[in-house]
């Protein structure tokens, strides 16, 4: 089945003016993709990794990519197609509580 990387955007704000019954429903969707196989994790500190055409390796705190809202988490999901992966996500608790939700299909190196 294919797997799509999906990475959540949200703030705590955005979370805390969200009804407690839809949070609730967003977090039993996250238990759901869960028990199908997903790989969830809620996002760490980044750090930028570069080295230039093996010359030396170099460092630097803090994400590369920028957004309106912060990076919240991240997950690995499978679905039967791109569709059926937005369906899925559409009730996470990112995508419900006034963030966002990417979706990217993962396309596997042999």
């Amino acid at each position: 089945m294919p797997r799509f990387i999906t990475i959540g955007y949200g703030e705590p704000a955005g979370y805390d003016r969200t009804p407690r019954p839809i949070r609730d429903v967003a977090h039993a969707q996250d238990a759901k993709l869960l028990s199908e196989g997903a790989v969830m994790g809620i996002a760490g500190t980044p750090v930028q990794v570069r080295n230039p055409e093996m010359h030396g390796m170099e460092t630097c705190n803090g994400p590369f990519m920028s957004s309106a809202l912060p990076v919240a988490g991240f997950a690995i999901i499978e679905a039967a197609d791109l569709a059926d992966a937005i369906e899925k996500v559409s009730l996470v608790p990112c995508a419900v509580a006034h963030g966002v939700v990417e979706v990217w299909p993962l396309k596997e190196t042999p």
